[in-house]
C-alpha cells in the first residue's frame, strides 16, 4: 500500500501543444464523491477501494465476507480515508437491487461504480455443469447489468458519474478451459460500450479495465498456469492488484473525462501480441 500511495500522490499534468488544456491529477481528485466497489474484500477490488480512497473518495466496500470487508475499511481508515462495508452476495437481479438500496441508504448517492465482483470456473466445455454456468453468468453478467440499471439513472439525473467494469483478457482471447468465464466477460465488454451509448449523453462515463494474469487470492488455484499465461506477454510477469487498480482509479477521475466506452487492456501487452 505504501508504494502505491506514493505513486498516486504524484500530480499528473497533461497539457495540449497550444497550452489550452491542463488536467492535474492529485491525491484529492475524488474528494466529495462516493465510490461503490463490488468484490472489494480482496484482490483487485481491495486494491481499487484503497486507491479510490487515496484519491479522496468515500468508499462503499461491498463483498460477501464481513471480516475481510471490515479489515479493508480499517486499512482505508489507517491511511486517512473513509469507508463503509456493505455485505453483498451478487448473483442475480434482486441481490443487485438490494446492494443498490444499501448503498443509497449508506451514502445517499453513488458517484463512481466499480463492477469488480466476479467468479471464475475453468473447465472444458464438455460436461460443464449447468449450475456452474448459471453461477458464472449470474455473478459476472446479470448482477452488474441490474446494478447499473439501478445506479446509472441517478448518475444521469445528476449529469455526472463514472462506471468502471472489470473484465479480463480471456474475454478477448480464446483460451482453452475458459469458455464460460471468457464469454461472461466478453458480454460485459459489450455492455460497457452499450452503456456508454445509453448513459454517456447524460454525463455518465462508462469504461472497462481488462486485466491480464494478476496475483490475487482468487487466482492462487491456477498455480503455475498463471505464470505461463503471463510469460507470453511483452511484460513477461504476473501483475500485482495495485497495477490494475491504478487503471481503475484513473478511469474514475476527471483526468479520463474524454474516455467513453473504452476497454482498457492492462495485461502486460498480451492482447496486443
Amino acid at each position: 500500500m505504501a508504494c502505491y500511495v506514493r505513486l498516486i500522490s504524484i500530480k499528473w499534468i497533461v497539457q495540449s501543444k497550444t497550452g489550452g488544456v491542463c488536467i492535474t491529477m492529485g491525491t484529492q481528485q475524488l474528494t466529495g464523491r462516493t465510490a461503490l466497489v463490488t468484490g472489494a474484500t480482496s484482490g483487485i477490488g481491495r486494491a481499487a477501494a484503497l486507491a479510490l480512497a487515496g484519491l479522496g473518495a468515500r468508499v462503499l466496500v461491498a463483498g460477501r465476507d464481513s471480516e475481510r470487508g471490515e479489515q479493508v475499511v480499517k486499512d482505508i481508515a489507517a491511511e486517512g480515508g473513509t469507508a463503509v462495508f456493505l455485505q453483498a452476495d451478487l448473483h442475480d437481479a434482486e441481490s443487485a437491487r438490494q446492494l443498490a438500496r444499501a448503498a443509497e441508504a449508506a451514502s445517499g448517492r453513488v458517484d463512481i461504480l466499480v463492477n469488480n465482483a466476479g467468479t471464475g470456473a475453468f473447465a472444458p466445455t464438455q460436461g460443464f455443469p449447468e449450475d456452474m454456468f448459471d453461477t458464472v453468468m449470474g455473478t459476472n453478467l446479470k448482477a452488474p447489468f441490474f446494478l447499473v440499471g439501478e445506479i446509472a439513472p441517478g448518475m444521469a439525473e445528476r449529469g455526472t458519474g463514472a462506471i468502471v467494469n472489470v473484465t479480463t483478457m480471456a474475454g478477448q482471447l480464446g483460451i482453452a478451459g475458459m469458455a464460460v468465464y471468457g464469454a461472461s466477460k466478453a458480454a460485459l465488454n459489450l455492455l460497457t460500450k452499450s452503456w456508454a451509448a445509453e448513459f454517456g449523453p447524460q454525463g455518465v462515463r462508462v469504461n472497462a479495465v481488462s486485466p491480464g494474469p494478476t496475483r490475487t487470492p482468487g487466482t492462487e488455484p491456477m498455480g503455475e498456469t498463471l505464470n505461463q499465461l503471463a510469460a507470453r506477454s511483452p511484460a513477461g510477469h504476473v501483475a500485482a492488484p495495485e497495477e490494475i487498480a491504478a487503471a481503475i482509479a484513473f478511469l474514475a477521475t476527471d483526468a479520463a473525462s474524454y474516455i467513453q466506452g473504452t476497454v482498457l487492456n492492462v495485461d502486460g501487452g498480451r492482447t496486443a501480441v
